[in-house]
C-alpha cells in the first residue's frame, strides 16, 4: 500500500511539472509571435513613410498587427523612423511588445 501511494504521488507530480513546463512553452511562443508582429508593423509604417508602399503610416501599421492578431497601441513616426508597440492577451494577462524599423544610420 505504501508503495502505491508514492506511485500516485509521484505520477501527480510528474503532471503537475508536464502542465506548468507547456503554460511556460506556449507563453514563450506567445511572446515571439507578439513580437513578430511588432517588427511587421514598424517595417509596414516604415515602408509608408518612406514611400515605398502608399498610405498612411500608422495605418499601415495598425494593418499589419491586426493581420497578425495584435493591436497597434502606439506608433510614433520621426523622419522616417517607425517605432510602434503592439499588444495582446494570453489569457488574462496583458502582453505587449516593440519594435523599431528604418533606413540605416
Amino acid at each position: 500500500m505504501p508503495g502505491s501511494m508514492l506511485s500516485v504521488g509521484v505520477a501527480a507530480a510528474a503532471a503537475v511539472l508536464a502542465v506548468g513546463l507547456t503554460a511556460v512553452g506556449a507563453a514563450a511562443v506567445f511572446g515571439q509571435r507578439l513580437a513578430g508582429a511588432a517588427d511587421a508593423a514598424a517595417l509596414a509604417a516604415a515602408d509608408a513613410a518612406s514611400g515605398a508602399v502608399s498610405g498612411v503610416p500608422c495605418e499601415r501599421a495598425a494593418e499589419v498587427a491586426a493581420a497578425s492578431g495584435a493591436s497597434l497601441q502606439t506608433c510614433d513616426v520621426v523622419d522616417l523612423i517607425a517605432t510602434v508597440t503592439v499588444g495582446g492577451a494570453f489569457g488574462v494577462l496583458p502582453a505587449q511588445a516593440s519594435a523599431r524599423a528604418g533606413p540605416p544610420s
